[in-house]
C-alpha cells in the first residue's frame, strides 16, 4: 500500500497513513501485517526523532533518546484506534511520555521514590513560571507551594529532589577545602572495639555471678596482662591450678552467654 508523506497535516512533513492503519486493524497477524506494521513505524520515525531532539542536553545521548522515542512510537501504532482521531494527536504524547519516563526511572543516580520525582516535576514546573511573574527573583517557597498546589513541606521535599538528581563523587573535593580533603574523607569505617564491646557487656553479668577469686584470677590476666606464673606467684597457688580455674570460668562464662543468646 503506497503512502503518501507530504499531504497536509498539522506538520507539513506528517505521513498519511490513515489508509494503512484502517488496513492494519482488518488484517490478521501474520507477514502481511507486521510489513505494513514496519512500513508504518518506519513512516512516522522522524516525528519520534524530532521529539527525542526536544530533550537532548539533559544528561542523556541524542541516540538513546531516539531509540526511547522509537520504542514509544511501536507503542503507539500498536494501540491506536483508527476510530479515535488523527494518529499524530495520539502518538504524540505517547511518545513524550515514554522519553519522560525514561528520565525518571533510568536517569536518576540513586532509587528515588516515585512521589518524590512526582513532586521535583511539579516543584521545577512551578518555579519556572514564577520566574517570569517575579522580575526575575527566586520565589519563595509559600509561592512555589501555591504556584504547584503543594503543601510546603511537600514543596520542601521537591526542592531537596531537584538538587539530588545526579551523585557526587567520594573524591569530589567538599567545598570551600583546599588541602585535597574529599567527601570519602568524611565517611566513618568500622570499628572493631565495637565487637569487644558488645563482648564485654555479655559477659558482665556472669562475672559478677563467679567467686572473688576467680573473678580476681581473670582480671589479673585479662586486664592487667600478667602471666599465669605471676598470678599463681601473688595468689601463693601453683601455674597448673591457676591455669584450670581460667579455663574453668572462660567455659562457664561461655555457656552463659550462649545460652541468654538462645
Amino acid at each position: 500500500m503506497r503512502m503518501h508523506p507530504h499531504r497536509k497535516h498539522s506538520h507539513s512533513d506528517a505521513p498519511d497513513t490513515a489508509a494503512a492503519f484502517r488496513r492494519l486493524a482488518e488484517l490478521d497477524d501474520g507477514p502481511d501485517r507486521r510489513e505494513l506494521r514496519q512500513e508504518v513505524v518506519a513512516a512516522w520515525l522522524p516525528m519520534a526523532d524530532r521529539i527525542a531532539a526536544r530533550f537532548r542536553n539533559r544528561g542523556e545521548s541524542l541516540e538513546d533518546l531516539r531509540q526511547v522515542a522509537a520504542l514509544g512510537l511501536v507503542k503507539a501504532v500498536d494501540r491506536y484506534d483508527p476510530e479515535r482521531g488523527a494518529f499524530e494527536s495520539f502518538a504524540v504524547p505517547t511518545v513524550v511520555g515514554e522519553v519522560k519516563r525514561h528520565f525518571r526511572d533510568h536517569m536518576w543516580a540513586l532509587h528515588v521514590p516515585r512521589r518524590v520525582q512526582d513532586l521535583r516535576n511539579r516543584v521545577r514546573t512551578a518555579r519556572r513560571d514564577l520566574v517570569s511573574t517575579t522580575s526575575g527573583r527566586s520565589p519563595t517557597v509559600a509561592e512555589v507551594a501555591a504556584e504547584a498546589g503543594l503543601s510546603e513541606e511537600d514543596t520542601l521535599v521537591g526542592l531537596d529532589a531537584l538538587e539530588s538528581f545526579s551523585a557526587l563523587s567520594l573524591d569530589a573535593e567538599l567545598p570551600g577545602a583546599d588541602d585535597g580533603y574529599s567527601l570519602g574523607d568524611t565517611l566513618g569505617s568500622s570499628d572493631p572495639a565495637i565487637d569487644v564491646l558488645v563482648d564485654r557487656e555479655a559477659v558482665k553479668p556472669g562475672l559478677r555471678r563467679l567467686p572473688e577469686r576467680e573473678q580476681t584470677i581473670l582480671y589479673m590476666r585479662f586486664f592487667r596482662d600478667m602471666t599465669q606464673s605471676s598470678i599463681a606467684r601473688s595468689l601463693g597457688i601453683s601455674q597448673m591450678h591457676v591455669s584450670r580455674l581460667i579455663s574453668r570460668s572462660c567455659d562457664r562464662l561461655r555457656d552463659e552467654v550462649m545460652r541468654d543468646a538462645a
